[in-house]
């Protein structure tokens, strides 16, 4: 294994410059400080912005950072102050960061933004492109990078590419406000490897993938084309060891006893986080007013220590929220408040770390209840400092947290009565209660810390790669190409039976596009009038259509999965005797479906009836056909009547008639020296079953298939035949 190279929006050191001197300290945003105890487990290179912009530097100063954060394992990607503007605080957090925890209405889509951020991906592409090994491991992390893992993928395709995304992945219905959201999703799938917080993110991503790209999955994996991407929970921990022994820190212990001697005996609740919008600030407040109204008894008994942490002052909306959040403040402590009693204690700056530990363990309830966040570390992190087990946690639902820390008291945070209710459930629950649901909690946070969560996913990442290299174990490699063409000429009895739709020519929804362009046809016709040869075009469309388009001697035909047939030089025929009576009763049952489902049609051919939902919406097409199929299933079990479901069709015809019945027509015919035969739907899995193992069989991309080989696309196959003409 080589490298680990972790790239980031931010270095986990930054870098600032004072009175005309450089100045290098820890970073304090939230995946630097999460993944720093991890990274250092392994020989890496951690890739991002340093924090300061190229106009404050000179060139010289550029190198001396470059070799100060090497000798750090880190690895600077300088911007400049526009670019640092419009993408971090542009289409980051005016863009990304709303609409992705569902403020929609908080959502800017400005386009200079986006041509920005676009631009600063090809950056980091650039920069890391650079540094990087043929063996390394590379793992990009969140919002800010959501382009990279394609645009590394186009670079070095070989490379093995992860991409966690920390924040939540919104509903495909507010994801697809986007306008560049398809360019979003493409960028996550230049990715091996993509991993989420919550299974419902997971759920939201592969949801979007269906209805934006058309990508199907199985059990977290993505067939996108020609590369398989693994898509899959690993819920953040924390550095759980630091946190729970930082207790007994000399400096974390003064904190504790300056807290008690200004709190005397009252009771602490205690709300930290960035001032965001997102994190239900002002909900708490309004929550912590109305238990103080319901609940009088406590007032001079409780303090709620507020600590918000200054974030991103110059976006508009943060400055509205520091404004409101003043104010909710000033009103409750004056309403409530008493002589020698402030409700409220508000601290609006920065925590070092043995502050932070200090306020989580004098805490008798923490109020964690964003109103939408990816994981949520604060929560796992109070939970760590109760030594004694005392202090309870109440969490909102909407935190990634939530899901792992079910022995907290889960709330809405829009239903204020309910956080006002749990607060007064946190000040009253029996001390044996809080232990037992904190040591849980506790065991469960000490296993799955933030090395194990890395380790997991590094682990999962080589996995999906083994899988990968397995599939294209069964790609047509160039040698084996050569074989086959050399097997080809050396032949004086060839026989290649093709597929049309998705082999030949891409699968489209406009029937002028499906048609057979020249160079297409000419290297049909080429092959065809080999005197070696018989080509036979194996196809789900009806006869007419193929006559129009391959009418010639030179070609024989199939049409309809195997109905009709037609030897080259003489008329359409049918394998067996067949009927088209039962359509009369089976048709009115489709049609209902039809009106049902906006967006599909029927087909009807001369023995079979073919439910089109291409053009469905994915989610109502996958319940629609599963429907459709299950009861035509039921329906036809007497009539001798099969039921085939393709490439977004679902077909019904007589049993026993299929691609690979129709084939056995021309293999029976002669003892043939070279049988080649392409497809890439399920209908062409009956073809490839009835072949000889001498025969090559391939199948157009990565899904599982009786075909011994792959190819990745309908051009690659375009090449092949080209390359049997000799062109």
């Amino acid at each position: 294994m080589g490298r680990l190279l972790i790239v980031s929006n931010r270095l986990p050191m930054n870098v600032a410059k004072k009175e005309g001197c450089l100045r290098f300290q820890p970073s304090a945003g939230g995946v630097a400080t999460g993944l720093s105890s991890f990274y250092k487990s392994y020989q890496s290179l951690w890739i991002g912005w340093p924090g300061i912009t190229l106009e404050k530097i000179r060139l010289d100063e550029i190198e001396k950072i470059g070799k100060k954060l090497l000798a750090e394992d880190c690895y600077p990607v300088f911007l400049s102050q526009h670019d640092a503007e419009n993408y971090y605080y542009g289409f980051c957090n005016k863009t990304v960061w709303p609409l992705f925890h569902h403020f929609p209405l908080f959502t800017s889509y400005n386009k200079s933004f986006w041509e920005t951020y676009k631009r600063v991906n090809y950056t980091f592409c650039d920069a890391l492109v650079k540094a990087a090994e043929p063996e390394d491991i590379i793992w990009v992390h969140d919002y800010q990078l959501m382009l990279l893992p394609g645009l590394i993928r186009e670079k070095l395709p070989d490379a093995s590419i992860g991409f966690f995304l920390h924040i939540p992945f919104p509903s495909f219905e507010v994801f697809r406000l986007l306008p560049w959201r398809k360019e979003i999703i493409e960028g996550f799938l230049g990715a091996d490897l993509i991993g989420f917080h919550t299974n419902d993110y997971v759920l939201h991503f592969l949801d979007s993938v269906h209805r934006l790209l058309g990508y199907e999955h199985a059990f977290g994996q993505i067939n996108a084309g020609s590369r398989v991407t693994k898509v899959d929970v690993f819920p953040m921990g924390i550095d759980y060891k630091r946190f729970a022994s930082a207790v007994d820190d000399p400096e974390v212990q003064k904190g504790i006893q300056r807290i008690r001697k200004k709190m005397g005996d009252r009771r602490i609740i205690l709300s930290i986080d960035r001032l965001d919008y997102t994190k239900g600030i002002v909900q708490r407040l309004e929550a912590f007013d109305l238990f103080l109204e319901n609940n009088p008894q406590y007032k001079e008994k409780v303090t709620f220590i507020l600590v918000a942490v200054p974030s991103r002052t110059g976006v508009e909306h943060y400055a509205q929220l520091k404004n409101r959040v003043d104010e909710l403040v000033g009103k409750i402590n004056g309403k409530h408040g008493t002589i020698g009693w402030v409700p409220i204690w508000y601290l609006y700056r920065f925590q070092p770390f043995h502050s932070l530990v200090a306020l989580y363990n004098v805490a008798d309830a923490a109020l964690v209840t964003p109103m939408r966040d990816g994981m949520n570390l604060i929560a796992k992190e109070f939970v760590a400092t109760k030594a004694d087990g005392k202090g309870v946690l109440i969490l909102s639902e909407m935190a990634g947290a939530s899901k792992e820390l079910g022995e907290a008291i889960i709330v809405n945070p829009n239903n204020l009565e309910e956080v006002a209710q749990a607060l007064k459930e946190a000040l009253t629950m029996p001390r044996e209660e809080q232990i037992e649901r904190n040591r849980i909690m506790q065991k469960r946070l000490q296993r799955y810390n933030v090395v194990r969560w890395g380790t997991d996913f590094v682990d999962a990442l080589s996995n999906i790669k083994k899988i990968q290299m397995e599939l294209s174990v069964r790609k047509l490699i160039p040698e084996t190409q050569k074989k086959l063409i050399r097997n080809y000429q050396e032949s004086d009895n060839n026989i290649i039976l093709l597929d049309y739709d998705g082999t030949l020519v891409p699968f489209t929804d406009k029937p002028q596009k499906a048609k057979p362009d020249e160079e297409l046809l000419s290297t049909l016709d080429s092959l065809g009038s080999n005197p070696k040869n018989e080509v036979v075009i194996v196809s789900g469309r009806d006869k007419d259509t193929l006559d129009r388009w391959f009418g010639n001697e030179k070609l024989n035909l199939t049409a309809e999965h195997g109905v009709w047939i037609k030897d080259r030089g003489k008329p359409w025929g049918t394998i067996e005797p067949l009927r088209d009576n039962w359509k009369e009763q089976i048709r009115p049952f489709v049609e209902w479906y039809e009106d049902r489902t906006p967006g599909s049609f029927i087909e009807e051919k001369d023995f079979s009836l073919v439910w089109h939902y291409r053009k469905v919406e994915p989610q109502l097409a996958s319940l629609r056909a599963r429907e459709l199929k299950d009861a035509l299933l039921q329906l036809t079990a007497n009539l001798n009547l099969g039921v085939l479901e393709g490439s977004k069709v679902i077909e019904i015809k007589s049993v026993g008639i299929n691609k690979g019945r129709a084939a056995l027509h021309w293999l029976s015919k002669n003892t043939w020296d070279f049988i080649l035969a392409i497809g890439d739907d399920w209908t062409d899995e009956d073809l490839f079953a009835i072949l000889p193992e001498s025969a090559y069989s391939i199948k157009v991309g990565l899904s599982p298939s009786k075909a011994k080989f792959n190819l990745d696309s309908v051009e690659q196959v375009r090449s092949l035949l080209k390359e049997l003409v000799g062109r």
